[in-house]
């Protein structure tokens, strides 16, 4: 697809973060399974359900866009995954190793708040309100989760592995 406007440039975007979600899917049920701590088992679990909405919410944009909900291969939620993939086959103790996927899962959610603040921005610089509402709902929803690492990286988890 050429991009020839900032409106092919919002759909590519919009491509890109369907495909980080759709591989997300898969991944988290894995992180989750890993996890030692029943916070942040629930922590996983609750994202996951939260990022199959997200996924049902990009196709709503891809339909007020007029598109097909189309996946471009997303390289960086990839090369993500692999790296929380390999966090999971690690030999470490448990709340180090929960220490981990804490850190693989928010290098996920900033890179997916970088993606959804870039096609937030477009879609309010071409007008597309709809498609802006829907967005700043899953921007909502990754700002939360991060925060929610944040403290569980914080709380009992971290501690443990002083």
């Amino acid at each position: 697809m050429k991009l020839e406007s900032l409106r092919d440039l919002l759909v590519e975007q919009l491509q890109d973060l369907y495909d980080a979600e759709n591989r997300l899917t898969k991944a988290l049920p894995k992180m989750a399974k890993a996890a030692t701590s029943p916070e942040l088992k629930a922590a996983f679990e609750k994202h996951l359900a939260e990022t199959e909405n997200q996924v049902s919410r990009l196709e709503q944009v891809f339909e007020a866009l007029g598109q097909k909900s189309k996946k471009k291969t997303c390289a960086a939620m990839k090369g993500l995954i692999e790296e929380g993939e390999e966090t999971i086959k690690e030999d470490a103790e448990p709340e180090v190793k929960d220490a981990a996927l804490i850190a693989a899962a928010q290098r996920v959610e900033h890179y997916e708040m970088a993606g959804y603040g870039t096609v937030c921005s477009y879609a309010k610089l071409l007008g597309e309100k709809d498609v802006l509402k829907l967005l700043k709902e899953t921007m909502a929803e990754e700002v939360a989760t991060d925060e929610a690492l944040t403290q569980l990286a914080e709380s009992t988890i971290n501690l443990q592995t002083v």
